[in-house]
């Protein structure tokens, strides 16, 4: 199968988990992932393992998803799926970086593609299916695969993806050498084996499907001890602040220890279990934890109760955060935007916006413009904050980053308010475009062409431009659209 061919498959598949209710695009989680995803990609490339060719046709995405079951996988294409439930169990950036650089290697020694080649036989629209019954399956367990899967096909399909020993190793390999280039400690990889292992007896249960697809063996988990000269467990030291990854120790760090409370929260939503983060702050539960790890519990209790709208109590547990921070300035900048969440949970756009402008200047953790800080800024913005400068600032942002389906919705949402009825139709199918359903996309261009025949161009300038835009994105995709039923 070659490049083109892969890739589209791929693209079939993120479809349809872009549909998924339990895909999820949350700034600071997505930050935090790529933060560790784009040294892996540039370390890949240095090493020759990620092809000119390859790096220009695949579209080397992760996508996220609330599950909280420990799972990742990797797709054809070089997309990545991405449970939130490994995000939470994970104690170091380290081990994080350790699982997508396995994955990653799945996809630049093309197993995926070796192994769908053994069945040539059938079309590889047929094997997607398979895919995505899999995908459900180790969601839903077999009858949300039935669905998708048919017959005897679900057999065939599964024994060829379930990657084989051979592969496991070398993504083993491959991998290690890609994550320890990125900077990242080797010791991650051992200590996520070691944390896989022991929850090997959760298998049969289900709760850890990536056993299912990487069965761990004490022979890959010796050759990587091996490989850094560790000869058994790890003894992790005492956590310290972040560092950088030329730097690393294989740590818990204090900002990671918040994002993976963050992602329990997101994953476990049952009110059950938000209320169980209130046992975990009491002044005896927080003595017994690191400094890092009272960080993660309060962050996550203060989540947990701006889910539950008890607001009240959601303050008090901030203001203990803002200070159990200190001079960490990752922490401190977390910290700051939930107590925006926290204002704009309360309509309170205005407050939110205040907050936010006491972070002006600092980045991201990766030391990029935040795309967190900017969406924040366009909520409050919706509740009541100045729309300038945040309408411009999308519109920046969008110009180079037009795969960001966020940023179209929330630019059609700010459009809306500000009566831009053409602009907010386009972003409308430019959210389309970039979730690549490009049949609703086409048919949102083609009502703002509609809706320019009866209106006009009212607006002057903007609504010719915008027009003038939405004649051409309509051409697109209407030939893009051709050309996939011919390859059909």
């Amino acid at each position: 199968m070659g490049y083109s061919a892969e890739r589209r498959l791929g693209d079939r598949i993120a479809r349809e988990l872009y549909r998924d209710p339990d895909y999820i695009d949350d700034p600071l989680l997505v930050e935090y992932v790529q933060g560790i995803w784009l040294p892996l990609l540039e370390a890949a490339r240095q090493r020759g393992e990620l092809s000119a060719e390859l790096d220009a046709t695949f579209a080397k995405e992760i996508l996220l998803s609330k599950e909280r079951s420990v799972n990742a996988f990797a797709l054809p294409g070089a997309y990545l799926g991405l449970h939130l439930g490994l995000v939470a169990v994970v104690t170091s950036r380290d081990e994080l970086a350790s699982v997508l650089a396995h994955e990653l290697s799945h996809v630049t020694q093309r197993h995926i593609a070796r192994m769908m080649t053994r069945q040539s036989q059938q079309a590889p629209w047929i094997l997607g299916a398979m895919i995505l019954g899999l995908l459900a399956a180790s969601k839903s367990g077999p009858m949300a695969a039935n669905a998708t899967i048919v017959g005897g096909q679900a057999v065939a399909a599964q024994s060829q993806l379930n990657f084989s020993r051979d592969m496991e190793r070398e993504a083993d390999r491959i991998g290690f050498s890609v994550a320890t280039q990125a900077g990242f400690a080797p010791e991650g990889f051992v200590s996520m084996f070691d944390k896989l292992q022991q929850s090997a007896r959760l298998n049969d249960s289900g709760n850890f499907p990536y056993l299912r697809s990487h069965p761990l063996s004490t022979e890959r988990m010796a050759d990587m001890q091996a490989r850094i000269g560790v000869g058994g467990g790890l003894d992790l030291p005492e956590p310290s602040p972040a560092s950088g990854p030329s730097s690393r120790r294989n740590v818990q760090e204090f900002d990671q220890t918040m994002l993976a409370a963050r992602a329990q929260v997101i994953s476990h939503p049952a009110v059950d279990a938000l209320r169980a983060w209130a046992q975990e702050v009491e002044p005896a539960a927080l003595r017994r934890l690191t400094p890092a790890r009272q960080l993660g519990a309060l962050y996550g209790a203060t989540l947990a109760a701006i889910r539950l709208h008890e607001y009240a109590n959601a303050r008090q547990l901030w203001l203990r955060l803002s200070v159990k921070v200190g001079n960490d300035a990752p922490a401190a900048r977390l910290a700051r935007l939930l107590g925006v969440e926290l204002y704009l949970a309360q309509n309170d756009g205005v407050q939110a916006a205040a907050l936010l402008k006491k972070g002006e200047g600092k980045t991201s953790t990766s030391g990029t413009s935040s795309r967190a800080e900017l969406f924040l800024s366009a909520q409050a913005a919706l509740h009541g904050a100045p729309k300038t400068p945040v309408v411009e600032n999308l519109q920046t942002w969008v110009a180079s980053h037009a795969r960001d389906a966020q940023a179209w919705q929330l630019l059609a949402l700010l459009y809306t308010e500000k009566g831009q009825t053409l602009g907010a139709l386009r972003a409308q199918a430019e959210v389309s475009v970039a979730q690549l359903d490009f049949p609703a996309a086409l048919q949102r261009f083609k009502s703002a062409q509609e809706w320019v025949r009866k209106n006009g161009t009212s607006a002057g300038k903007s609504d010719h431009i915008e027009a003038s835009i939405i004649d051409t994105r309509t051409r697109e995709m209407e030939l893009l659209l051709r050309e996939q039923a011919l390859e059909r």
